[in-house]
């Protein structure tokens, strides 16, 4: 089933003027608005949040908006350099989201994510991680998932949530409450329909098409069934210029797997040829197949590491060929390599001078493409002192930054997800437990050594400007050893709660 994200950026212009300033950009609580001319009136083309909630909107003179809120920053619109950011935006999101990836001018993307939502965890990971990241760049987005291009884009818009899954095989329920400006009509047919009495979606889903389309033009009825999936929308993807690509055109279609497989085989063999003229090795391949029907049926792999080898990428491919739904038929495969770095030659080494490492890459991307990215990785350690600061996932072959764990006191094997209270005996300040009672079970301390005090980072958090913790490392009757601390100096009460938690188990 087809799967489809809109992605929506409310204030995609001002966000990308702030971008732009740098450190000279107006502070996010002070109203921006930019400007164009309307013939020759001068008017409000962008608004923030700021300006929006002072009562400014889009299409209101310039002076009247100065008017309202004094000391507005006023800016001139570029809806030129705005077009261009966008799609740079949109080739962002092909290389690391999904295959097919368009423009939604003016202030949204368009994602097919059908069979590659797996890759990140999910759908709903996978359009956190979208808006998450482009809040991080200071761009405010709204996100949505549908079986269509039209529920995606209604749902994105005007839903209450900034992100929403919806169900697959939705139909026309999770569209029916809201407004008819949703169906992305023209603002005149939805006045023209207000006046009728209709002010919901669901109020002009039971009528008759003909008469509405009679009076209204054919939009309306199209717009309906492109929201309800029973008309296609073809997502025209975007292709960056400098992208690796193979094209092979059908006669007749196809639809075998045995056929599909082959063909895929030629497909890689030409674009590893062309990689190879380049210098490069392929980190993302997509497989696009255009059926008879005017829909595209997506396939993306990926790798640990750069690779050219013709053998491994087809076989990688062809472990997908079972997702793709070839209806009547495929009549066009398009491969590319929309991620590619640089990939050296490298000299085989021989076993009598030195012994090279086992590559595990091969491995690596065959479980990747098979459960995603995110359930594939290694732990690394952060250069912290803080314990569950000092540990991270990174991908499985991601290169050595240095970085090491403290050596001067032991650590657990087992760290707890979050330290767990417990209830001691203990002599302040700087005694070990002498017992302690965790999860219902009393245990006696037989040995014990600390403590080893770890302080706040204060250069994070003022909250940790004069926090403490003093860990000791416990072994009880039964030889089971724990990793206890103490929230405080057990003096001062500003540095903790002087409250104990078990953190850790040793092996």
């Amino acid at each position: 089933m087809t799967r489809v994200v809109s992605l929506f950026l409310p204030t995609w212009s001002t966000d990308r003027a702030r971008q732009r300033a740098g450190d000279a950009a107006p502070p996010p609580e002070a109203p921006l608005v930019l400007i164009g001319r309307d013939g020759s009136r001068r008017v409000v083309l962008a608004a923030d949040d700021a300006a929006r909630a002072a009562g400014l909107r889009v299409g209101m003179p310039v002076t009247k908006a100065q008017v309202l809120v004094p000391g507005l920053i006023v800016e001139n619109a570029n809806p030129t350099a705005d077009a261009v950011d966008l799609d740079q935006l949109a080739i962002w999101l092909l290389q690391r989201i999904a295959p097919v990836v368009a423009a939604d001018a003016p202030d949204g993307i368009v994602i097919d994510t059908t069979g590659a939502d797996h890759l990140h965890g999910g759908e709903s990971a996978m359009i956190e991680e979208i808006v998450g990241r482009l809040a991080m760049s200071g761009i405010a987005a709204r996100a949505a998932v549908a079986d269509s291009w039209g529920a995606a884009h209604a749902l994105a818009r005007y839903a209450t949530r900034s992100t929403i899954v919806a169900p697959r095989g939705h139909g026309a329920a999770i569209l029916s409450r809201l407004p008819l400006e949703a169906l992305r009509i023209p603002n005149s047919v939805s006045a023209g329909l207000r006046t009728l009495g209709f002010n919901h979606i669901s109020d002009v889903l039971p009528q008759p098409r003909a008469p509405l389309s009679l009076r209204f033009g054919p939009e309306l009825g199209r717009r309906i069934n492109q929201a309800l999936g029973e008309l296609s929308e073809p997502i025209n993807a975007i292709r960056p210029p400098d992208l690796v690509e193979v094209r092979q055109l059908f006669f007749e279609p196809i639809g075998a797997a045995e056929t599909i497989a082959r063909y895929i085989g030629k497909l890689v063999l030409e674009l590893c040829g062309r990689l190879e003229e380049r210098g490069l090795g392929a980190r993302r391949l997509d497989l696009v197949c255009h059926r008879v029907d005017n829909r595209a049926q997506a396939v993306r792999v990926g790798m640990a590491l750069p690779v050219r080898d013709v053998k491994r990428l087809t076989r990688l491919l062809c472990e997908k060929i079972d997702t793709i739904e070839p209806g009547f038929g495929i009549e066009v495969m398009t491969l590319s390599a929309p991620l590619a770095e640089p990939l050296e030659r490298r000299q085989t080494v021989s076993s009598l001078i030195e012994e090279s490492a086992p590559d595990v890459s091969d491995l690596i991307d065959t479980l990747v493409n098979r459960v995603g990215e995110r359930a594939i990785y290694r732990l690394a350690p952060v250069a912290s002192d803080v314990p569950e600061r000092s540990v991270c996932r990174v991908p499985a072959l991601a290169v050595e930054t240095g970085a090491t764990w403290p050596a001067h006191w032991p650590r657990p094997a087992r760290l707890l997800p979050r330290p767990e209270p417990v209830e001691t005996l203990a002599l302040l300040p700087d005694q070990p437990p002498v017992s302690f009672t965790w999860r219902g079970v009393r245990r006696r301390v037989k040995r014990a050594d600390g403590p080893e005090r770890v302080f706040g980072e204060w250069w994070k958090r003022d909250a940790e400007l004069v926090a403490v913790r003093d860990y000791f490392s416990v072994e009880d009757e039964a030889g089971e050893r724990y990793w206890l601390y103490r929230a405080g100096d057990g003096e001062d009460a500003a540095t903790g709660s002087h409250r104990w938690f078990l953190h850790g188990v040793f092996g």
